[in-house]
């Protein structure tokens, strides 16, 4: 029968490959050669165990229950197929063998338990058969504490074809007394950025999506509802800032323009589920829009994760949780070096939550490290937590393991950990699945109360692990070149510095000195999200900038073209130059003035107190300048908006200046001009006295004579 269906499979797959005319490993093979294996793959038994009951027995004599399914894919019927519960007496050693079996799909338990197998006479193709089996430790063998290999198989007459592997925990209440160690649960929350600045324009309608039905959001929201107030979440700021924005209507750029959007239900519906869901829960808030950290550290841009650490605690205890704290960061990958330590240290970290490839034991060993220890940092210890890789994968849905197998490796990880030798005290353990995961809230939900009920488990919060007497040394933090080069770039970030050094400026000269409204947009333009896309990064970082821009032509001096020039009337004067503020508030800066032609024109203006300029309105100051003597003509001067801490805003602009002075002969002319009027005048003056005077003798002389 097997020879039956070997060549079948190999029938089946001689007919597809001449479907198509095909050079090996191109793009037509591929869907041929992928049709084939799973042509092949469908071409056997299908094995499911359904349910194991108790999931860890405590007594010898405890009936554990299997349930399940067999199905024959072979595509033509079966006869005397044997279906059968494998085991085996030994328990692993250790996690080492636990998960090199787990990795060996040719493992198989050696032993076949008699009374618990069945034999179907007859299995039509495509038909399914249930099975139900029950069995002891005792039958089974199990003689202490400890994680065993159990396994269904399918065996056409008797010769084994397919099997389901997975582990029973024995637990029995007469062994001696076993660690119960702390189990912290930390489950994110974190997107990539859907909008480039606060406007309520959005560069893609992915959100939306992943909010209603069965999207990644919705799912995460189902999970809140259900988890104990000791799992820890961490929330991205930006994320519940682009859900907010949503409550309202909003826009959503596509490839035809722009779409106008109705205030999305789903949204506010998330946010009010997950306020209500976590309000007694543990809440941290990463930076906002989640920056890559590392790379902000090696590129200079320190003052943005200080700014994005306070921003994203406003915003956090501002929409989800006044309690939402900002002290324990967690890194893009979950790992960071010195440098990137260092930087959150100063910023207010005290946490970090680490892969364990970032921060491996000091020495190899056999058991399980405690997941908490010290690193020293520029601002003093910061306490480092490391998750556990096998536990944290276990959270997110695997391509062949279902909820009954997830649940009952993490029975036995966890089990094997409790048992481990040499266990002085507790150790503390950390599950952290991937900081963007896509989780299966049936899959994390039943991890969660089956670690809750557990006895040698105790859940705790990320808080509550601190590094105690089971800590172990390490190795210090491990940033490969590999870690490097996942890291946003400089040529990435430098247009990104430039648009946040340009978008403080907007902030000032304003009279209140308040942050700059940009802070979020810049922010964004840092987030770690865009080490996979930055293609989408970038196109982002152009839409932030030109609203810098447009934000700082906002204010700008007037009438300064080439083209209109002042003029200067006489040797020396005053010309009149003036600031327009389009903004809606009001603002102070200085003005200064050089001129580029200075054998031609002194500038003599020193601005001791800024210029108030009110909302729409402008404002104009009196700059005194000289002409040089013996001269006319046109010379130009640079006039530069500055901020109070002398930092140039905006472009600096030309005026020209026209001057007319009279020097030189000139001066001698008018002065002699001047002296020739004077002397016209006094005689002038004289001629009309003498008039007078002789006009009253006349006029004696008629009346003696009269």
């Amino acid at each position: 029968m097997i020879r039956k269906v070997t060549l079948l499979a190999a029938l089946s797959a001689a007919l597809l490959a001449p479907m198509v005319a095909v050079t090996p490993g191109s793009a037509a093979a591929r869907p041929a050669a992928e049709a084939a294996e799973a042509a092949a793959k469908r071409q056997n038994f299908t094995v499911t165990i359904a349910s194991i009951t108790p999931e860890a027995p405590r007594n010898l004599t405890d009936q554990i229950r299997f349930t399940g399914t067999v199905r024959n894919d072979t595509g033509m019927p079966q006869y005397n197929v044997s279906v059968r519960l494998r085991y085996q007496s030994q328990p692993f050693a250790d996690r080492a063998a636990l998960h090199a079996y787990e990795a060996d799909p040719a493992a198989i338990p050696a032993s076949v338990s008699t009374a618990s197998s069945m034999i179907i006479p007859m299995l039509a193709a495509g038909a399914q058969q249930n099975f139900e089996f029950t069995a002891t430790p005792v039958q089974l063998g199990y003689q202490a504490f400890g994680v065993y290999p159990v396994a269904v198989d399918v065996a056409p007459n008797g010769v084994s074809q397919k099997s389901e592997r997975t582990y029973l925990t024995y637990a029995p209440a007469t062994t001696p007394r076993i660690a119960r160690n702390k189990l912290a649960i930390a489950l994110p929350v974190i997107d990539q950025p859907h909008r480039a600045t606060d406007d309520p324009l959005f560069v893609d309608d992915k959100l939306g999506q992943a909010l209603t039905g069965r999207g990644r959001l919705a799912d995460i929201a189902q999970i809140a509802q259900s988890a104990p107030t000791t799992v820890t979440w961490v929330f991205d700021p930006a994320l519940l800032d682009d859900v907010n924005a949503m409550t309202k209507g909003y826009r959503v750029k596509n490839k035809d323009g722009v779409q106008d959007r109705p205030a999305n239900a789903e949204a506010a519906k998330w946010l009010t589920t997950m306020r209500s869901a976590l309000a007694a829960s543990p809440v941290v808030a990463t930076p906002y829009a989640d920056p890559d950290v590392a790379a902000l550290a090696h590129q200079g841009l320190d003052t943005q994760t200080r700014r994005a650490i306070e921003l994203g605690g406003q915003t956090a205890r501002g929409l989800l949780n006044r309690n939402a704290k900002t002290n324990l960061n967690w890194p893009a990958d979950g790992v960071l070096d010195p440098d990137a330590l260092d930087l959150l240290s100063v910023s207010g970290a005290d946490t970090v939550l680490l892969n364990p490839t970032n921060l491996p034991p000091q020495q190899p060993s056999a058991t399980t490290p405690d997941a908490a220890t010290t690193l020293d940092a520029v601002n003093g210890p910061v306490t480092a937590l490391v998750a556990d890789a096998e536990l944290s994968r276990l959270f997110e849905p695997g391509t062949n393991s279902s909820l009954l197998l997830s649940t009952q490796r993490f029975i036995a990880e966890t089990a094997i950990i409790a048992a481990e030798p040499g266990q002085s005290a507790p150790r503390s353990l950390v599950v952290a699945p991937s900081r963007r995961w896509n989780p299966n809230p049936a899959l994390v939900t039943s991890l969660i109360k089956t670690a809750g009920r557990l006895p040698w488990l105790q859940l705790g919060t990320l808080e509550s692990i601190k590094p105690g007497k089971a800590s172990v040394p390490r190795a210090g933090l491990v940033y490969t070149d590999q870690d490097r080069k996942e890291e946003l770039t400089r040529k990435y970030l430098d247009p990104v510095r430039d648009a946040w050094s340009m978008s403080q400026l907007t902030s000032l000269v304003t009279t209140q000195k308040a942050q700059s409204r940009f802070d979020s947009a810049v922010l964004r333009l840092t987030s770690s999200a865009w080490r996979a896309n930055t293609r989408m990064g970038r196109s982002v970082t152009k839409i932030v900038t030109d609203a810098v821009a447009a934000r700082l032509d906002e204010i700008k001096i007037t009438g300064a073209s080439p083209d209109s020039p002042r003029t200067l009337a006489g040797s020396n004067g005053v010309v009149p130059i003036s600031v327009k503020n389009e903004l809606n508030t009001s603002i102070e800066l200085y003005i200064d003035v050089k001129s580029d032609n200075p054998e031609l024109l002194t500038v003599n203006f020193d601005q001791r107190e800024p210029l108030p300029i009110g909302g729409g309105q402008s404002g104009t100051v009196q700059v005194s300048m000289i002409a040089a003597p013996d001269t006319s003509g046109d010379a130009t001067v640079t006039v530069q908006l500055k901020t109070a801490d002398g930092q140039a805003y905006g472009k600096p602009q030309r005026l020209t200046i026209r001057t007319t002075g009279y020097t030189g002969i000139a001066l001698v002319i008018v002065g002699g001009a001047l002296t020739v009027m004077l002397a016209a005048v006094v005689t002038r003056l004289l001629r009309r006295r003498s008039e007078r005077k002789l006009a009253r003798t006349a006029k004696n002389r008629e009346s003696e004579s009269g």
